[in-house]
């Protein structure tokens, strides 16, 4: 049976992202009170570990960005 993704939260997949094997996630999961089969946990995992940032998180994590007083001719926003 299909995640209802809808119903999983930001600290849900915090915790997922944390895990290392199907195994915890499954326990994770059960601790939820969702069902995962071994094939669907593992899955989850590899599209955890595959995801990509867009520009706008790069920069963020990049520390991108300006502060409010920002002089124009170091800050790349204006």
């Amino acid at each position: 049976m299909p995640i209802d993704k809808t119903k999983i939260t930001k600290e849900m997949l915090e915790k997922a992202a944390k895990c290392k094997t199907a195994d915890e996630l499954i326990a994770l999961a059960k601790s939820e009170g969702v069902d995962l089969t071994k094939n669907e946990a593992v899955a989850y995992l590899e599209e955890l570990q595959n995801v990509e940032l867009d520009e706008k998180a790069l920069d963020k994590v990049a520390g991108g960005g300006c502060y409010p007083d920002c002089p124009k001719d170091y800050c790349f926003e204006n």
